[in-house]
């Protein structure tokens, strides 16, 4: 466990270990959840296909492809719970492939209406 105070900035850092050195790491859905093995439930998007869905929510400059970094403001659930878990799903693709999910940071996908 890490404990910090409400609304203190958490700086968070994903390093791949691979000996393919032509490999890239992009931060892409991260959720907060009060349940470790639940993130469906009650559960906070803080990022969601890249796009960042909290306005705490923050990228950081990485000093190396095969490492992320991002950080938000910790924050509880209705101060119910004593503690928030964090799952993040982070893609690995080629580096240098700009054409690939890692290059184009941000997808929004817009939903189309069902009546037209």
């Amino acid at each position: 466990p890490y404990y910090v105070d409400m609304n203190q900035n958490l700086f968070l850092q994903a390093s791949l270990h691979s000996s393919d050195q032509n490999l890239t790491v992009f931060v892409d859905t991260c959720v907060a959840s009060p349940n470790s093995s639940d993130f469906r439930t009650l559960a906070y998007e803080l990022t969601k296909s890249g796009c960042a869905s909290d306005p705490g929510y923050s990228l950081f400059p990485s000093p190396r492809s095969d490492v992320a970094r991002f950080g938000f403001s910790a924050f509880s659930f209705v101060n119910r719970f004593p503690s928030v878990f964090l799952r993040c799903e982070l893609l690995v693709c080629r580096y240098g492939d700009y054409s690939s999910r890692c290059y184009r940071g941000c997808v929004s996908r817009f939903k189309r209406d069902a009546d037209s």
